[in-house]
């Protein structure tokens, strides 16, 4: 919306007051660009794209609190950084990378000159910026440092500079020399280039219940939700009509299926519940006076829903046969006692937050991108469901992007989309109350924590601690989980989208990586569950006589397991343990300290304290502190802590074939050959020392 130009305000010697602000960047259909001499705001709404998890007010240059030549030294900034080739900018000798920048960027620039305006009112400075000195900018942004985060006053620094280097494009000129010459805007703050991840994870107990609460309203309560929800749509959807209204009252009242819906009484207690008049009117087809006491035959018609009511012949809520849940008390009942239109409402929000919040937890995807997915992007990439999408921050046609998720999210993205009331958008508003995107993304969840603690009395789900959850703190924790699984770290990578940069040892990704102390225990309790279970598996089997494994390793596991069984039968033999229960083995074998580490092509026995025969260790220089083997110089051939189980021959069998399958070829170079039969001798070793 345009506002008059103030004489004081002045005009741009570099651009005319009718020319569009926006230039470079792709616009949207239909949009309505503002112009250069708009002193008052340029919104850029409906003009270049928005990031759907960001509020309209992101794209909006506001100038309004700008006076005189403040104003137009701001909208002169904001016109150069959207528009970094226009032929003003060039021809003033100021040379940029040809990419503007991001609206939202460019807003955020122009919020830091209030405060040095401010300052220099405050301060009785010239207005006349060329008449500042070096020490009056330095005051400023020591004054700001105190206050402010490091990012904030990078941030500050970077618009000073720009005074000082963009001077030639200003009609005011700027500043006439750069307060920190040499220093980059980073080091002026005392910011790192890659500053250390402040996210933090979300705690363990707050993870598991929050996402199995989630996934109770995808896979329990969602069918219940949609299917009042789309009688809801059709109660509201039907023509009313007082006509005729008495006879199809009797109707319905005389038909045996006919059950009364019930809602709460305002301020009742307990079960205090009464007919919901508002929906039998729809049901009937009448208009919302039909049963107001005032209009005549109204009370009547109301004893005669009440004798329904009184019969029996009603349930809470629009539809009943709601899903059925153990509460906390140890009662079972319907997980909604009241799932009324305005419940349902309610409910659809909290179904599409935690769709929201199960994909976010569980695809490692940032927040932008979950608020970006389209209805059309659930596809089959390379046999695995995906999620197409598209970077649209400045160029709507760069490459599509696909992740990979299980199908439970592939489940709870899907969901979404059916509520979602957005005609593209899958995350967006999914009641009529609010239109477009529709929703804040922390609010969403802290909505959905704040729902599931008031009403799990009915509903029967966990509590969720209390706590600060956002989207970012999902992708850190899914990421740190993902670390203690071998080989994850390359997948990290790549759906962190930092795969060149991994390679590199890229320090953001490995922050994201890092443990959290809240999880160690939990972590540490989980490996030591899932090894005790493997432990067992092989113990059983060598108790029916199977085969564990081949190698010396498998017979100092055997002599072990043979031992455990020995002092089982000690115990049952003095009267220590009953007969025929496994469990007292299983629980000797748990309290006996037997090494094994399990791998994909072998299983180690390696005794840390004594690494006797351990070849991985023959000739090398462990870290500083390293306990165990090393992975990396494994020799399971050779090794006498190694096993090979039933499980391993299948691969190394694969590669003893596919290796003579190089070798038969006959085109191979001498090095090469010889490179293959050492490895086909190594294979040679391992499948020799498992042959029975």
């Amino acid at each position: 919306m345009s506002s008059p130009h103030p004489a004081a305000v002045g005009r741009s010697a570099f651009y005319r007051d009718d020319e569009p602000v926006v230039q470079s960047h792709p616009l949207l259909p239909g949009a309505i660009v503002p112009r250069f001499g708009d002193t008052g705001r340029w919104d850029l709404n409906g003009v270049v794209h928005k990031a759907a998890h960001h509020p309209p007010v992101a794209i909006r240059l506001l100038f309004h609190d700008l006076q005189g030549g403040w104003n137009l030294l701001a909208r002169e900034l904001a016109m150069l950084w959207l528009n970094p080739r226009h032929p003003a900018v060039l021809a003033a000798g100021v040379h940029l990378r040809p990419d503007p920048l991001s609206a939202m960027t460019v807003a955020q620039r122009i919020a830091q000159l209030r405060p040095l305006a401010r300052f220099g009112v405050e301060q009785q400075l010239p207005a006349d910026l060329q008449g500042w000195s070096i020490e009056d900018v330095k005051v400023y942004v020591a004054s700001r440092q105190a206050a402010s985060e490091p990012g904030t006053v990078c941030n500050m620094v970077h618009v000073i500079k720009a005074l000082h280097r963009f001077r030639d494009a200003l009609s005011g000129g700027g500043l006439s020399c750069d307060p920190w010459p040499g220093m980059s805007p980073n080091a002026v703050a005392h910011q790192p280039i890659v500053a250390p991840l402040r996210t933090p994870a979300i705690p363990p107990q707050t993870w598991f219940s929050l996402i199995r609460n989630c996934w109770a309203y995808i896979d329990v309560f969602a069918d219940d939700i949609l299917r009042v929800s789309a009688y809801a749509d059709d109660l509201r959807s039907r023509a009313v009509s007082d006509a005729g209204g008495d006879q199809r009252l009797q109707a319905w009242l005389a038909d045996p299926s006919t059950r009364v819906p019930m809602r709460r009484a305002k301020g009742a207690e307990g079960d205090g519940s009464v007919a919901h008049l508002s929906v039998v009117t729809r049901i009937v087809g009448v208009g919302p006076s039909f049963f107001q006491v005032s209009k005549p035959h109204g009370q009547v018609r109301r004893d005669a829903v009440a004798r329904l009511v009184t019969a029996g012949r009603c349930h809470p809520g629009l539809l009943p046969d709601l899903a059925t849940v153990t509460r906390p008390d140890g009662t079972r009942g319907p997980w909604h006692d009241n799932l009324g239109p305005r419940q349902v409402a309610i409910e659809r929000v909290m179904l599409r937050n935690a769709c929201f919040i199960f994909t976010a937890a569980l695809s490692m995807m940032r927040e932008s991108e979950l608020r970006a997915i389209t209805k059309d992007a659930l596809v089959d990439y390379y046999g695995s469901p995906a999620v197409r999408s598209v970077r649209q921050k400045l160029d709507p046609d760069l490459p599509v992007k696909h992740w990979w998720i299980t199908p439970p999210v592939a489940r709870a993205i899907e969901l979404a989309g059916r509520l979602s009331r957005h005609d593209q958008l899958t995350f967006a508003a999914v009641t009529d109350t609010w239109s477009g995107e529709g929703f804040a993304s922390i609010a969403a969840i802290a909505d959905f924590i704040d729902h599931v603690n008031r009403w799990r009395h009915i509903s029967g789900l966990e509590a969720i601690p209390d706590g600060k959850v956002t989207p970012h703190m999902f992708r850190r924790t899914m990421a740190m989980l993902t670390r203690e699984f071998p080989g994850s770290e390359i997948a990290v990578g790549m759906q962190l989208k930092h795969v060149t940069t991994r390679a590199l040892a890229n320090r953001v990704t490995g922050s994201y990586m890092d443990t959290d102390p809240s999880w160690a225990r939990q972590l540490d309790a989980a490996i030591t569950d899932r090894r005790f279970e493997r432990l067992t598996e092989l113990f059983d089997a060598d108790t029916a006589g199977q085969t564990v494994g081949y190698g010396p390793g498998a017979a100092r596991l055997r002599e072990a397991f043979a031992a455990v069984r020995a002092q089982a039968e000690q115990l049952r033999a003095t009267g220590k343990a009953r007969r025929g229960d496994i469990r007292v083995e299983h629980d000797l074998l748990r309290r006996t300290r037997i090494n094994i580490r399990f791998g994909k092509l072998n299983h180690c026995t390696m005794n840390d304290n004594d690494p006797v025969g351990a070849k991985c260790l023959e000739d090398a220089i462990a870290p500083p502190g390293h306990r165990g083997p090393l992975l990396d110089r494994c020799q399971p051939g050779r090794c006498t802590n190694s096993i090979i189980a039933g499980e391993h021959l299948p691969i190394w069998t694969a590669e003893r074939s596919s290796l003579n399958r190089l070798l038969d070829t006959g085109t191979l170079a001498p090095n090469h050959r010889r490179r293959i039969e050492a490895e086909l001798s190594e294979v040679e070793h391992v499948l020799n020392r498992a042959t029975p």
